[in-house]
């Protein structure tokens, strides 16, 4: 099988009829980021069939004219699950407080869009009060929409309200499908100890979980995961997923290497100015896919091999930043 994977990234581009090379003239960066999305599908569904795919923001790329109302880019929607979406209500330009209804409306043309191909919707809104936490879990759910109410946009505490989880039951989750909540803890800094971080999460009642593979710089092992993959009371199985960015580099992450900080390679680009140590990456790359997908040091292979049930790809909207 370790043989094979190598194999694969090899052929991979050759089979999706996809050239990797960077040309500089006239690219469909929109493209580009659907052939990246579609690969990591392709790669990590030849290990496991039903390995799940969630694309974060960027939900343009769903049509092949980025209209809402455009034809649907059919091989994407066919590699993932669904899609997820941050600030839908509360967010986009300041945490509590009420995205502008244009830019609401203009991404529930694209999420309503999703729904009807049959895929799940995901939302992340960024609000702490208890208003408009209520107010953004029952908007989303009159959407069919599942949920989380961030208190902090490091997404790096559990929150205290509501005291349980929105639409919580306990009704195990045979599939993504069937996932009433979801809860976001990607960033572990605040937990002293591994120990602590793996307790919370296993005492928490959400039906779906999207973590990090990192306890701080310590990967998360299969047994790890075992222990947070049930919901207590009683115990039964959850979705558990992996964060990972894929339009962005991290200078925090195993692959950084230290030379790049003054030679960076061609793929790495300018440091987000929102995010210190967040540097945009020419995603179309084969050295910057390379480190995501198609080989046994890769990024997907590291979280397939640790037991997650699939990943939640962020910086989805890179394609913006080089339109």
């Amino acid at each position: 099988m370790k043989e094979l994977s190598g194999i694969l990234a090899i052929l991979l581009p050759v089979l999706m009829g996809i050239s990797c090379a960077d040309n500089k003239d006239g690219r469909d960066y929109r493209k580009d980021m659907r052939d990246f999305v579609e690969n990591i599908s392709i790669y990590s569904r030849f290990f496991y069939s039903d390995f799940l795919v969630i694309p974060q923001n960027g939900v343009e790329i769903i049509t092949l004219n980025g209209r809402a109302d455009g034809p649907i880019a059919e091989s994407y929607i066919s590699r993932i699950n669904g899609v997820a979406q941050e600030d839908l209500f509360f967010g986009y330009n300041a945490d509590n407080v009420l995205t502008p209804v244009s830019e609401r409306n203009y991404l529930i043309g694209f999420l309503d869009r999703v729904k009807t191909q049959d895929k799940i919707v995901w939302v992340i809104d960024y609000c702490s009060s208890p208003a408009n936490v209520d107010s953004a879990y029952q908007w989303n759910f009159r959407k069919n929409y599942v949920s989380f109410a961030a208190p902090s946009r490091e997404l790096d505490v559990i929150p205290a309200y509501p005291a349980n989880p929105f639409r919580f039951d306990s009704a195990s989750v045979k599939n993504i499908r069937s996932a009433k909540n979801l809860l976001f803890l990607i960033n572990s800094e605040l937990y002293p100890a591994k120990s602590v971080y793996l307790d919370a999460l296993d005492a928490c009642k959400y039906d779906a979980l999207v973590i990090d593979l990192f306890y701080k710089d310590t990967a998360l092992t299969t047994a790890d995961l075992n222990r947070i993959r049930y919901k207590p009371s009683p115990s039964v199985p959850r979705i558990v997923l992996c964060y990972m960015s894929v339009g962005e580099a991290e200078n925090y992450r195993y692959y950084w290497r230290p030379e790049w900080n003054t030679s960076p390679p061609g793929w790495l680009a300018d440091e987000n100015p929102d995010w210190p140590g967040n540097y945009k990456v020419r995603y179309w790359h084969k050295e910057w896919q390379n480190i995501i997908y198609g080989n046994n040091q890769s990024y997907v292979k590291k979280i397939m091999e640790a037991g997650f049930d699939g990943v939640y790809l962020d910086i989805i909207d890179a394609f913006e930043y080089f339109e």
